[in-house]
């Protein structure tokens, strides 16, 4: 665990010191647009054996890594894992996604809720983040990840994933108290799962809001925004001798960056609604700012990724506080070539917006 790390450019950047170029990490960077994983989770048989399996989540985790030079692993895993580890079964279907077998609807369902011990119900996630720190050999930082309290809420209730809330919303304004036991317990469950992923070795953490949007602006302080403020405020933060960074991450949340950066994490993930130089002029003197790319970029031809690219980083402009990524993961569709040309472009076009520092 004390190998030394060879390209430091996400830390330094999420710490908003300076950096040579721009790192750059892309959500869902080991996926279904890769035929090498397509092929490991063909083996593995299905999609939550490939998860559990921690040589299997290794392999798939370094995939990107051996095809473009980006600045970061993610741990391969799902953010669902939390709640299957909570009782609530669940499974994968090819093109329905995720679902529980038994999805929490009443306040009785809420009271047999318990925190999982993260070396316990989810050692196969632990032993994945110290499998992939030591095949990492220092190579690149290793972000660990979990969904929000709102987001596996959402999941937790409806049983599936939603168009409308209609199940969760309703807990929401029919019985909202009971859906603060619903958070509480999730959070406290997330706070233990994150510091065990920082035990067994994550360098940086992600915590992934992806239904914050849906709400209403005093929805999401209430129901969302003040337990990720706990989440950030009860991690231990500690790799090393310096805090572990953490990004948080609502996608639709826009309206509301300034109440993210102010929970005390080092960086806020901005979706492609927002632009980025605006995002920078909001917050970019409190924290790091992470994205923004629209993943459809990648659809296009080549010269015409660079020039997104071109008008991502100009957005932001030059000085350091910046991860370039997508505003959210990469489609299953894309062309890998077309994630070089990506990757390849940040590092090359970054350069000036960094002059006079050295590595």
């Amino acid at each position: 665990m004390t190998t030394p790390l060879q390209n430091d450019r996400l830390l330094r950047a999420l710490r908003r010191q300076p950096v040579d170029v721009t790192p750059v990490w892309l959500m869902r960077q080991a996926g279904r647009y890769l035929p090498e994983y397509r092929a490991t989770r063909a083996r593995a048989g299905d999609f939550m054996r490939l998860c559990q399996t921690p040589e299997l989540a290794c392999e798939v985790t370094l995939q990107p890594l051996a095809r473009f030079p980006l600045d970061a692993a993610i741990l391969f895993s799902d953010i669902l894992t939390v709640p299957d580890a909570m009782g609530l079964g669940l499974s994968f279907s090819e093109g329905e996604g995720p679902r529980f077998a038994r999805p929490v609807r009443s306040a009785r369902d809420i009271e047999q809720l318990s925190v999982p011990d993260p070396e316990v119900e989810l050692r196969y996630v632990m032993d994945a983040v110290r499998l992939i720190r030591r095949e990492l050999n220092g190579q690149v930082p290793l972000i660990g990840f979990a969904g929000s309290p709102w987001t596996l809420a959402t999941y937790m209730v409806e049983g599936a994933s939603s168009k409308d809330y209609a199940q969760v919303k309703g807990l929401l304004y029919d019985q909202p108290k009971a859906l603060h036991r619903l958070l509480e317990v999730t959070t406290q469950a997330v706070i233990a799962y994150l510091n065990a992923q920082l035990a067994a070795g994550a360098q940086a953490l992600m915590v992934f809001d992806t239904w914050g949007g849906v709400l209403t602006p005093r929805a999401y302080r209430e129901f969302s925004l003040a337990y990720l403020a706990r989440i950030v405020a009860d991690l231990a933060h500690k790799t090393g001798d310096e805090r572990a960074p953490v990004i948080l991450f609502t996608k639709g949340g826009g309206a509301w960056l300034e109440a993210i950066a102010a929970t005390g994490c080092e960086a806020v993930g901005i979706d492609w609604m927002v632009e980025l130089g605006e995002a920078r002029r909001r917050i970019g003197d409190q924290v790091a700012v992470q994205g923004n790319l629209d993943p459809a970029v990648l659809y296009a031809a080549p010269d015409h990724i660079r020039q997104q690219v071109t008008e991502v980083l100009t957005d932001f402009g030059p000085g350091p506080g910046h991860v370039f990524n997508l505003g959210h993961g990469v489609q299953p569709g894309v062309n890998p070539e077309h994630v070089r040309v990506l990757v390849e472009a940040v590092h090359e076009l970054s350069k000036p917006y960094h002059s006079g520092v050295g590595r």
